[in-house]
């Protein structure tokens, strides 16, 4: 004879990897910001009432989710054996609903409705109400679930330790047991982009061009600058990050970003990027006002880049381009040292280049998919062509600023050798002219900073573009 027990499925960190409160709450910040002042005012009238009144502002994708899949195939079986599904959480019933009609695989759905918070002993109520003492099974993976499990029939656990297993044995039969990803230390990192803060790197620049890297002040003043930076930039990422979940989930290579693939907890993220920008904050009030001055500065751009400015077309290469010149502006603001007027121009133009790679790039892979826009973005696959005109423009122009710099007076005063500056302009012509080859056949990273990175030859030209420095001085 086949079990026809119900089957009861929690939803948060159990159906998917994440909590669909703090989804819905990144959403409605996304739409704006502004209703951050109005959280406060709906949490003093219940948790229920702070679900429904964000649900209800936001439009939640059921499919942009990160469902756990050896769960989801297991209950799609208990469902071909008859069993009926429902799907019992204390997320606002908009959303809940809005997961069960993706799945199409529930034959009711029991969630919070803006009075009550079906959560723990009033969860447990309704599905005694409703099916009876061990009338059902449960699927959970909290210590709050404990309180369901004692009346259910079997525990099913979900992305939980061991001990709560355990726990769950004791008061109710103990079932399937899925157990629960381990994110690490690597996915931590990850999320904190740690790879990216060689970007930083640019903040030594200045201190390099001054010819003052043997200056023990200045350079203690710059690695200061560099951690606050790096700090400062990890805190963006997260916000970026958990902004983005829809748009990230939906991408090629981003769908594997740690709260996009529901490796780590959205709290974490809203615990970290505050905490973050508060250490690079307190680091900065050690250095010259002005380096605190461009680093608000650097956070106020990224922010609004986060929240419109990446969507908008052309504007979003030229504030990445703006955000990569910003890092030599800090440096100098850092080390004090007054700002030439040629390594800004360079700065912008070849950072615009290779901010147009980056675009470029996207919408190649979105090409070789079939698809005709990148999501999240205002480009089509159409608008390569222009991108690469425009790109490799830009990239020419840096080397022409270069070569004037090179002709300028200004030279003489800086290089014991001026002449042999000259070399650079060939190095800085290969490069751009190869990473634009690389681009348009296909073989760019999403990042070309992070292809150079790991590319031996852009490293060999790194090197020979130091040595050519280095022989001038």
């Amino acid at each position: 004879m086949s079990d026809k027990t119900p089957v009861c499925v929690d939803l948060d960190g159990s159906l998917i990897h994440s909590d669909l409160l703090l989804e819905s709450f990144l959403l409605l910040i996304k739409r704006n910001p502004f209703y951050l002042l109005l959280i406060p005012f709906w949490l003093l009238r219940g948790k229920a009432v702070l679900k429904a009144e964000i649900a209800s502002r936001v439009q939640l994708n059921g499919a942009a989710l990160p469902y756990t899949q050896a769960f989801v195939a297991w209950l799609c079986e208990q469902k071909q054996q008859g069993r009926p599904l429902w799907l019992c959480t204390a997320s606002d019933h908009r959303l809940a609903q809005a997961v069960a009609d993706h799945l199409q695989i529930f034959d009711g759905v029991l969630a919070s409705d803006g009075q009550t918070n079906l959560s723990g002993s009033n969860k447990a109520k309704a599905l005694v109400d409703r099916f009876g003492e061990k009338g059902f099974d449960y699927c959970g993976n909290h210590r709050v679930d404990l309180k369901v499990w004692c009346h259910a029939r079997q525990a099913v656990v979900v992305n939980a330790s061991a001990a709560l297993a355990k726990q769950a044995q004791s008061v109710a039969q103990l079932g399937p047991v899925f157990e629960a990803p381990v994110a690490g230390f690597r996915a931590v990192t990850k999320a904190l982009r740690v790879h990216q803060w060689a970007k930083n790197a640019l903040i030594f620049v200045p201190l390099a061009t001054a010819h003052r890297l043997n200056d023990g002040g200045a350079l203690i003043h710059s690695l200061m600058a560099f951690v606050a930076f790096s700090l400062c930039a990890s805190s963006v990422y997260l916000l970026n990050d958990m902004l983005d979940l829809e748009s990230d989930r939906q991408h090629h290579s981003k769908c594997r970003r740690p709260f996009a693939a529901g490796q780590l907890s959205l709290l974490f993220g809203l615990v970290m990027a505050p905490g973050l920008l508060a250490a690079a904050i307190l680091l900065s009030t050690l250095l010259p006002w002005q380096f605190l001055g461009v680093l608000a500065a650097y956070y106020v751009v990224t922010l609004a880049y986060s929240f419109s400015l990446k969507r908008l077309v052309m504007i979003d290469v030229l504030v990445l381009a703006g955000l990569y010149t910003v890092r030599i502006v800090a440096g100098a603001a850092a080390a004090s040292i007054a700002l030439s007027f040629w390594l800004l121009m360079f700065s912008i133009f070849v950072f615009l280049s290779l901010a147009i790679v980056k675009r470029y790039a996207e919408l190649y892979v979105m090409r070789e998919k079939g698809k005709l826009t990148a999501s999240g973005r205002g480009y089509q696959v159409a608008d390569l062509s222009i991108l690469q005109n425009l790109g490799t423009a830009s990239g020419y122009i840096s080397i022409l600023v270069l070569a004037l710099y090179v002709n300028s007076p200004d030279i003489a005063v800086m290089y014991r050798h001026p002449k042999l500056v000259w070399a650079l302009v060939p190095v800085m012509l290969y490069w751009i002219s190869r990473i634009w080859m690389e681009t348009h056949r296909g073989n760019m990273h999403d990042d070309p900073l992070v292809y150079a990175m790991k590319d031996r030859i852009s490293l060999l030209t790194g090197a020979a573009a130091v040595a050519v420095m280095w022989l001038a001085m």
